[in-house]
């Protein structure tokens, strides 16, 4: 193909593109996400017939712009993504990205996968035994919803045994709260990413506050307003005192998960969840970076720049303000949070300068820095 120099209609980029108008249409106003392959097709088509329709130069003048190379980026962050996860939480978090872009076809494959790797126990997407109580419920809500569109008998079986694990057999504290690893007695913070999701989706509301309210109880430090890392039951003590700054966000983006699943007759339990996330917002907030993003841990400016953090709550942010519980006056934290995300995003589709795998020590890369991006997208586009 070759440039063309003269006007171009969206007509004759669909028929190059082998695609339909609205598919086009759809592509350039970003209301729905259409397929990474499709989005590359028309990207190249209008590249090379120079095509700039009215709707960019409006989009442009936007804040809220993206460019129209950013179907290309997201489907360069969702292949580095694929080709990444491994863990059970790695694959929950992303089989949940692709749910939320409505990547459905995506996300049934990992689910498929999640329950093929699934423990006697009823432990989604293991990769050894000791891998975690509950990470692997990372997995759930992708398999409960693979289970419903597909009606495949043997998803439905590995969604409850999943749930049956968490409200009967998995190792807890005395007043219940799931303790994260299966070798220790601990209550980490990113269990409220993992568990009370899962337990919302399907339905156990009671058992999905309790756990939340077992973590915060032991983590949530009021003064800071932010989460410590590790609790040991058998010392009662934190044992990990810092607030790192994935596990707010582990926090954030779990509740708000929680929350969009919540029935409406559930409004006091709401109420008190939209507020608590607000106050893990406001928290981090306080102690932003110039640039938009936060320190690995949140409070202490020594610790190296992080990444996800930013992602995580922005994904909270357009969640909440979509759903009327965050006032609109947050979108500019939101923005400005993805707007330093982007900038992040090297040329091959990697997320830099997140908490890396495996050793979550240093700047890096990991997969949920990639499915982070990935869901705060989906919600970014909610908000336009």
């Amino acid at each position: 193909m070759t440039k063309k120099q003269t006007s171009v209609t969206i007509r004759e980029v669909a028929a190059q593109a082998n695609v339909s108008v609205a598919t086009v249409s759809r592509y350039l106003n970003q209301k729905t996400v259409v397929s990474p392959e499709v989005a590359a097709r028309i990207a190249y088509v209008m590249d090379e017939l120079n095509y700039q329709p009215d709707v960019v130069a409006q989009l442009l003048a936007s804040s809220q712009t993206k460019t129209v190379g950013s179907m290309q980026k997201l489907k360069q962050v969702s292949q580095v993504l694929l080709a990444m996860q491994r863990y059970s939480w790695e694959q929950g978090v992303a089989a949940q990205a692709f749910l939320e872009l409505d990547e459905t076809d995506i996300a049934i494959m990992l689910a498929r996968d999640a329950v093929q790797r699934q423990g006697s126990d009823g432990r989604l997407a293991l990769m050894h035994d000791k891998e975690g109580v509950t990470d692997p419920a990372a997995n759930g809500e992708a398999v409960l919803i693979a289970a419903r569109i597909t009606k495949d008998p043997a998803l439905h079986t590995a969604v409850d045994a999943m749930l049956n694990y968490l409200m009967k057999t998995a190792p807890r504290a005395v007043d219940g709260t799931l303790f994260h690893v299966t070798d220790v007695k601990e209550v980490w913070v990113d269990s409220m990413y993992m568990a009370p999701p899962f337990l919302a989706a399907m339905g156990q509301v009671d058992e999905a506050i309790r756990q939340i309210h077992g973590i915060k109880r032991r983590l949530w430090n009021s003064a800071a307003n932010l989460y410590a890392q590790i609790w040991n039951e058998d010392r009662q003590t934190i044992t990990h005192p810092a607030h790192w700054g994935v596990g707010n966000g582990w926090v954030a983006a779990g509740l708000t998960r929680v929350i969009r699943a919540l029935p409406e007759s559930r409004l006091r339990e709401r109420q008190g969840l939209e507020h608590h996330v607000r106050e893990v917002i406001d928290g981090c907030l306080a102690h932003q970076r110039a640039d938009g993003l936060f320190h690995n841990v949140v409070d202490q400016p020594q610790s190296f720049a992080e990444t996800n953090l930013s992602q995580m709550l922005a994904y909270s942010i357009f969640r909440g303000i979509v759903g009327g519980w965050l006032p609109p006056t947050y979108k500019e934290y939101g923005d400005k949070m993805r707007e330093a995300v982007h900038k992040k995003v090297d040329d091959t589709g990697y997320v830099q300068g997140v908490c890396a795998a495996p050793t979550f020590d240093h700047a890096g890369t990991a997969p949920e820095g990639q499915a982070f991006f990935l869901l705060m997208e989906a919600a970014w586009k909610e908000t336009l």
